[in-house]
């Protein structure tokens, strides 16, 4: 089950929290410490980052090899600065496709999407009514198989059909749709997410039927002045926070965190 890493902040190289961190998301890809399924995140990983000063669609680096063996990303990690990170190793979930298409971060205009969890038996499952019930721009949307996907395809949905709305609003609303028809199918899903659109960071931790994975956040670390970190695992000792279950939060522009419990049936 995969790992998710976040930061916003003030700038700092990729490397300086990608691989410099003492349980940083590479050592997390090979050495994990909360996973619930799986043993390692071997299957791909992808980098999504923002322009320092330009306002431009973020910058997406991914391979489908172990993030230990990119030959390319200490280099990469060196030379590229940013205020805002997400980043993502791969666990794949059995009989689904190491490819690229099905690799994070998801991306559409300004926005970046990466997903921790899964969906019971997703192709026989949910895989479906998930599909008949996107609009036709969401649908034509996914490119590959997995239920990451098709749930970014979900909150899509719920984000284009609301212009004024928030993120948080449809982020909400895509997760009860999942809650909705994880419980009409009889099958267990769950979600932690991170999403950016270079200003701000939403993440939530949500399972139905199922222990949700883990997530945690931390604020204002001494090595991280003036920055929030959200990831699957703390990084480095400091003063971690528990998300709590079946909760989203958002961290603005001036870092103010809010936390949102989501209430289901």
């Amino acid at each position: 089950m995969c790992r998710l890493l976040g930061y916003i902040g003030s700038s700092i190289p990729l490397d300086y929290i990608l691989s410099k961190p003492e349980h940083s998301l590479i050592v997390q890809s090979y050495q994990p410490l909360e996973m619930n399924s799986g043993v390692v995140n071997a299957d791909g990983f992808g980098i999504g980052w923002y322009h320092l000063e330009k306002e431009t669609n973020p910058f997406i680096y991914k391979n489908i090899i172990p993030i230990w063996n990119d030959v390319n990303l200490p280099s990469l990690g060196r030379y590229v600065e940013s205020g805002c990170i997400l980043g993502y190793v791969r666990s794949a979930t059995t009989g689904q496709a190491v490819d690229m298409s099905n690799c994070q971060p998801f991306e559409f205009n300004q926005l970046l999407f990466i997903h921790n969890g899964r969906i019971e038996n997703f192709k026989q499952t949910l895989m479906r009514p998930i599909c008949e019930a996107l609009s036709d721009t969401a649908y034509k949307f996914i490119k590959g198989s997995t239920d990451s996907e098709h749930f970014f395809a979900v909150f899509l949905d719920e984000y284009l059909k609301n212009p004024d709305g928030t993120l948080e609003q449809a982020l909400r609303a895509a997760l009860l749709k999942l809650d909705e028809l994880a419980k009409i199918h009889q099958v267990s899903a769950s979600a932690n997410i991170i999403i950016s659109d270079g200003k701000r960071l939403i993440a939530a931790r949500f399972a139905s039927g199922i222990e949700c994975p883990s997530l945690y956040w931390t604020r204002d670390d001494l090595a991280y002045p003036k920055s929030v970190i959200i990831a699957s695992e703390p990084v480095f000792k400091g003063d971690w926070h528990r998300f709590s279950e079946q909760s989203i939060l958002s961290v603005g522009q001036d870092l103010e965190i809010e936390i949102h419990q989501l209430s289901t049936n």
